[in-house]
């Protein structure tokens, strides 16, 4: 049975709980385009158009299997 070297002090537990570590919530961008909402840096997927350019026509790469 696993037992404990030492007394783990209530301070110590406390910031091991707390939520300050977490990650924050990502930021989001307004498309120019369309107006929706999108991550930064990525295709946005309503009108497919990154950067000023329309990605509508092309196809999706494959999967492999």
């Amino acid at each position: 049975m696993a037992v404990p070297k030492s007394k783990v002090s209530k301070q110590r537990r406390n910031k091991r709980r707390s939520s300050v570590w977490k990650l924050a919530t990502p930021s989001v961008n307004v498309c120019p385009v369309c107006g929706a909402v999108r991550l930064p840096h990525r295709i946005c997927k309503s009108c497919l158009s990154y950067n000023g350019h329309d990605f509508s026509g092309v196809a999706a790469p494959a999967t492999q299997q």
